[in-house]
């Protein structure tokens, strides 16, 4: 197919828009403002659903946007307005945020021109593409998850202009913090631009995380004054510290909603084309949001592969996370790990080789495929974490489960031969919980985001420690902080890549809300100026811990074997007397202990033991005995067994 959007010459700019049902198609060019619209051109079908235009004169900073006629049948799929202006899908800039408001749903002959509602879409003579290669985050690393506007709009030292904005994330004070702890890779959540719910507006809210995009390639402007230049540089400065970056892309859904939701761009364009529909005609909803995209067609797989191509080749992006990642695989509405836009993604010349994270759960039908998503895809792996959530909590029969997800959930990602984890192993995300609240809050307190706290999940696998929320208790406090840093201590001595969500290290807060989508204030913005120092130096010496020992991210899985060239075993499992556990011990219901003893290829000396309690009582463990070694040197003498007493609950040691 030929290129859509606005492709800038040096005569002018050719304007290309796709709809298989629109009867007439038009550009409207508007002033340098953007705000008075000084001509409508019509595009000339070209076959194929193109329709195109060239206009000799234009530049790059053109503002535009278009506009469709045809049947208006919302009831059959057809939404055809041409009082609507629609965004161009393949914008890659756009002039101001957008901004919800309710004539932009009026049905036709209801309503005003929309124009002056809606950001018009800026022509752009992309740079040149930047240096093809490889990226840098290596597997088994961390992956930093990153709201940009919450992460750096309390930072002191963030001058103010610049904070909350995607070139804060290149700010000395950010890339020392993010080598302290560690990170492989920054995953941006989403950064392209998107509109508010519709119910959102009337609370006094805002969508503040972004998965509710209009079009795929355009940056917010609230996020990206600077535009992709400004996004490009940022990933520039991060990868000559070493640190990759990742984007959160939502391919899913629209922010054009259900029957009831506003005409932004794909619905005036082709509603039943770009969007799924039910045997009975009604938007398909496999994402909560009111609207599918429709992934199994041509013209949308092509759509999504261009933005993916778009951000590699301009902005030198390591890789992407898809949210709701089954979308992308249903055809006819039915997952298939074959289907034509995964496979495309992975066989792509410029986007198969970068870092490719599914979520790999929507709420369609059999929507639940953790596992199933074709290699190289990584997934997030949400039993990782409900089942070290789980363990920590106290609850019973749990040694088991914790032992699979050390060693990499081979029960979920060992098929078809697999021998290395394809797991994203994770405590807390940007939804649900923070990691400091899992342990100090057992409900969730959401009556902020004004539905008398019915939204977000009721389970929590979470715990209070005796008082819910916040207390002046010392030993409260004590305990807290110990089973945090339980938690971070199990990821980090996890096998498969990790990931942290920005301010899990330091303990961030959203006061037990656990689902602060729209919470646009000090309720998601890290307080930078109050962060827990000592949980924070918890983190830092862990991630020193497994970038220098091998073992720690190494992603293959554990087996109890020895790998090739060594002759110790990859694993032992032992009791707290130093003694293998045996299958009494692995099923005993009441058993919350256990010690890791790793080996590492190639180098019998180097061995590293975690020793885990998650008992209430404080525990004398005894490390085995080896003969002909002393710690980690050869030694002639027999060594005594050598004994850690681990401290309850949470204190863990690694030796």
């Amino acid at each position: 197919m030929t290129s859509l959007g606005a492709t800038v010459t040096r005569d002018g700019i050719r304007f290309a828009a796709w709809s298989s049902a629109a009867s007439r198609l038009w550009v409207s060019i508007f002033d340098e403002q953007g705000n008075r619209e000084i001509d409508r051109l019509e595009l000339q079908p070209e076959g194929e659903g193109v329709h195109a235009l060239f206009v000799d004169g234009l530049a790059a900073g053109t503002r535009y946007g278009f506009r469709g006629d045809g049947d208006y049948a919302p009831e059959q799929g057809l939404w055809f307005d041409p009082d609507k202006l629609l965004v161009d899908p393949y914008a890659v800039e756009i002039d101001r945020p957008y901004a919800y408001d309710d004539r932009l749903a009026a049905r036709r002959g209801e309503g005003t021109d929309t124009a002056p509602l809606l950001p018009k879409a800026i022509a752009a003579d992309l740079p040149k593409p930047v240096p093809v290669v490889p990226p840098l985050f290596k597997l088994g690393g961390l992956i930093y998850e990153v709201p940009v506007r919450a992460f750096t709009m309390l930072h002191p030292d963030i001058p103010k202009r610049q904070r909350g904005m995607i070139a804060a994330l290149a700010h000395p004070a950010i890339v020392e913090h993010l080598k302290k702890i560690g990170v492989g890779a920054v995953e941006l959540m989403p950064v392209t631009a998107s509109i508010d719910e519709r119910h959102l507006p009337p609370l006094g809210l805002r969508n503040a995380w972004g998965y509710n995009p209009v079009t795929f390639m355009a940056l917010d402007p609230r996020l990206a004054p600077g535009g992709l230049a400004e996004l490009r540089q940022t990933i520039a400065t991060l990868r000559e510290a070493g640190i990759g970056v990742i984007l959160d892309l939502v391919f899913n859904h629209t922010g054009e909603s259900d029957r009831l939701g506003p005409t932004l761009s794909l619905r005036g364009l082709d509603n039943r084309a770009y969007y799924r529909h039910e045997p009975d005609g009604r938007l398909a909803n496999d994402t909560g949001t009111g609207n599918t995209v429709a992934c199994d067609h041509p013209v949308v797989q092509e759509m999504v592969l261009d933005t993916l191509r778009h951000f590699v080749r301009h902005a030198g992006v390591d890789g992407f996370r898809f949210d709701l990642a089954p979308i992308l695989g249903r055809v006819e509405g039915a997952f298939d790990a074959d289907a034509p836009l995964l496979k495309a993604i992975r066989d792509d010349p410029v986007v198969g080789d970068r870092v490719l994270i599914a979520e790999p759960w929507d709420i369609g039908p059999n929507g639940y495929q953790l596992g199933n998503f074709p290699p190289p895809f990584l997934e997030w792996n949400d039993k990782y974490r409900d089942d070290v959530r789980r363990f920590w909590r106290g609850d019973r029969g749990m040694v088991g489960a914790l032992a699979t997800r050390l060693a990499g959930s081979s029960d979920v990602f060992a098929k078809a031969g697999q021998q290395t984890s394809r797991s994203i192993n994770f405590i807390a995300a940007h939804d649900g919980m923070t990691l400091a609240d899992i342990v100090a809050y057992e409900h969730r307190h959401n009556e902020a985001n004004g539905e008398w706290n019915r939204d977000g999940h009721n389970e929590n696998l979470s715990w209070n420690n005796g008082v819910e929320g916040e207390t002046g208790d010392a030993a409260i406090a004590k305990a807290r902080l110990d089973d945090r840093c339980a938690l971070l201590a199990t990821l980090f001595a996890s096998r498969g890549t990790i990931m942290l969500t920005a301010g899990d290290e330091f303990g961030r807060t959203q006061k037990g809300n656990n689902n602060a989508y729209a919470q646009d204030n000090e309720i998601t913005w890290l307080d930078w100026a109050g962060r827990d120092q000592a949980l924070e130096q918890c983190t830092a010496l862990l991630a020193a811990m497994r970038r220098f020992v091998p073992a720690l991210s190494d992603t293959r899985f554990l087996t109890g074997q020895p790998p090739a060239g060594s002759e110790i075993s990859d694993v032992a499992w032992l009791t707290e007397t130093g003694a293998p556990l045996d299958e009494t011990h692995w099923h005993d219901p009441e058993r919350h202990r256990l010690v890791m003893v790793l080996g590492a290829a190639g180098d019998e000396a180097c061995r590293l033991a975690a020793v885990i309690n998650g008992d209430r009582r404080k525990c004398m463990f005894t490390l085995p005995e080896r003969q002909g070694f002393s710690g980690a040197r050869p030694s002639k003498q027999r060594p005594a067994p050598q004994e850690f007493r681990v401290q309850s609950p949470g204190e863990r040691l690694f030796s």
